[in-house]
């Protein structure tokens, strides 16, 4: 049988980033300085008797964004997503100047609207799948970070000049 692994299940997620990072566990678990069995069994769903510590799963993300691996802070989010929370990418400040406001603002916009569309999607059943929660949930992602690119950058704007 076929295992599902959930985006929003912080220990799916950070094993799905960790085996999309370039080499494998294998590369992986050799730039982290342990045995790629060791890292297998912390990461792999259901072996329940070696979990990842709190700076291996910052290590992993880390290493995975720095890698450019798809979806890298993704285990980030779905741990916070389980504690009611979310989080934003805050933007580097070189970047900040260089965008207009108003294109800005039009990303926000258009965040938004996809969280809709996709909710109303969703709700078109009247259930909500757990593939459609998660989908549901990375477009709020997607909408805190354009929400918090905006707030960087009018910080910036008032800062400078």
């Amino acid at each position: 049988m076929t295992r599902r692994y959930s985006d929003m299940n912080q220990h799916d997620a950070l094993y799905k980033v960790a085996r999309a990072y370039p080499g494998g566990l294998e590369a992986l678990a050799e730039r982290m300085g342990v045995s790629v069995n060791v890292l297998r069994n912390k990461l792999a769903p259901g072996i329940d008797t070696h979990y990842p510590s709190f700076e291996e799963m910052s290590q992993i993300v880390e290493l995975c964004y720095e890698a450019s691996v798809k979806d890298a802070l993704l285990p980030i989010h779905a741990l916070l997503a389980r504690h009611n929370m979310a989080a934003f990418v805050v933007p580097e400040p070189e970047t900040v100047n260089t965008d207009d406001l108003s294109q800005t603002v039009c990303r926000v916009m258009s965040q938004v609207g996809s969280v809709a569309e996709v909710v109303s999607d969703a709700l078109l059943d009247g259930v909500i799948t757990n593939a459609e929660a998660d989908l549901i949930e990375r477009e709020f992602q997607g909408a805190l970070t354009a929400l918090g690119e905006w707030r960087a950058r009018i910080r910036a704007r008032g800062t400078v000049g």
